[in-house]
């Protein structure tokens, strides 16, 4: 089907119209953790795993929920390597504390049963979104190894510190 030149102009300066707004437009520039950052972060919650005495494994995800750093500690759970990877994708897929989200998917909550979704969610505290001084979220960090009371410090202490 041929369109007649009369069609074709309007279509074509729409289109245009349409295309250089987005162009010029920020929307699509993303605000994330630079590896600076989520070596910091790892540092931080490694130091306050250690004072604590407990043995943790520290994953920060970038804006996109993609790994940028991880840290096995010394004889630390194997099992909790993925633990703390998923909390902090977890934490980044929903913007919340894991705990809090948690809360929503006991059983009778709003969203029961979502840690199926998303290759397996951690609804437990462990996991937190890290936000810059501008209060942006530009990742997350997930904890795991000691009680979920100890890897919710750990995770406050890493996400904090570039904040501080």
């Amino acid at each position: 089907m041929k369109l007649s030149q009369s069609i074709r102009t309007p279509v074509f300066v729409l289109i245009l119209a349409l295309i250089v707004p987005c162009s010029s437009a920020k929307a699509q520039i993303t605000h994330d953790v630079s590896h600076e950052e989520a070596l910091k972060i790892i540092l931080a919650a490694k130091e306050k795993a250690e004072a604590s005495n407990i043995l943790v494994n520290i994953a920060v995800v970038d804006a996109g929920a993609n790994l940028k750093a991880f840290l096995r500690m010394d004889e630390s759970f194997l099992g909790s390597i993925d633990v703390a990877i998923k909390k902090a994708k977890t934490a980044r897929y929903f913007d919340i504390d894991t705990g809090e989200l948690g809360k929503l998917t006991q059983p009778g909550g709003i969203i029961y049963n979502i840690e199926h979704s998303n290759e397996g969610l951690i609804t437990f505290p462990g996991g937190l979104p890290i936000k810059n001084k501008d209060g942006r979220i530009i990742g997350a960090i997930g904890v795991s190894g000691g009680t979920i009371t100890q890897d919710r410090a750990i995770a406050k202490t890493g996400a904090q510190s570039i904040i501080e």
